[in-house]
């Protein structure tokens, strides 16, 4: 069980880390990612996206701190928890133990090192063969090679859910996706900062715990189509502000 108090005087090298992790219906996950959850995290924050499982319950026994966001969408989620976020640095994950919880050390050394305000862990290559099917990875890399022509700077895995940044560089993002789209979103908003210094690393990715809840084609079309929005949509605000 995780204990609330020793977290509330954990410190990571003078820096205090808050973990949001976002969650539908992820009580099989959920347990496995808590207790695996490092000691120095100062806040463990579990957005329950409307679960109807035992999600919300596990994660509160095992210490987190649970946040209810009853209007469906992994952006929705996301925003709710980082409004509630104290850390110096956030780091995200999914619920399902997808995304290595033991490799949260070595993103913050990665993280310092760098000295970047925004570091994404990218999934690729992806070492297990049982992590993502060959139409996911597909659909994952054109996602990535789209964004990264449209916004002129290379990411390798645009749809990554796990990063670690600067809480205080939300409050120079524009954050309005809902859905899946936030993944990219928040990637976006960070690369065309020139204040915001970017870096990406690789980490490894394993198979999700419990139902699959994303639609290939539905979610991958509509992260396309998000792109080409956000991309253009703001060359036409720039153009109006100057006419």
């Amino acid at each position: 069980m995780i204990a609330s108090k020793a977290r509330a005087r954990a410190v990571y090298k003078g820096h205090r880390i808050t973990v949001v992790i976002p969650c539908l219906n992820e009580e099989q996950g959920i347990e496995q990612v808590l207790r695996r959850m490092p000691s120095f995290v100062d806040q463990v924050i579990v957005v329950d996206n409307g679960s109807t499982d035992r999600t919300s319950e596990i994660a509160r026994s095992l210490g987190a701190e649970v946040i209810r966001e009853d209007v469906r969408g992994y952006g929705r989620a996301y925003r709710k928890g980082f409004a509630h976020a104290t850390g110096d640095l956030i780091v995200t994950l999914d619920g399902d133990h997808s995304y290595p919880v033991d490799a949260i050390s070595y993103l913050l050394e990665a993280f310092l090192h760098l000295e970047v305000d925004f570091l994404n862990a990218s999934r690729f290559p992806v070492r297990n063969p049982k992590a993502m099917s060959l139409k996911h990875k597909i659909g994952n890399l054109a996602l990535s090679l789209a964004m990264s022509l449209l916004f002129l700077r290379w990411v390798r895995d645009s749809q990554s859910g796990m990063w670690v940044f600067r809480r205080s560089i939300l409050d120079e993002m524009t954050l309005e996706a809902d859905g899946m789209a936030f993944s990219e979103e928040i990637k976006i908003e960070a690369l065309k900062n020139r204040r915001i210094r970017f870096g990406e690393i690789s980490i490894m990715y394993s198979s999700r715990l419990g139902e699959k809840k994303l639609n290939p084609w539905r979610d991958g079309l509509h992260n396309l189509l998000f792109l080409f929005k956000k991309r253009f949509s703001r060359t036409k605000k720039l153009a109006r502000r100057a006419g």
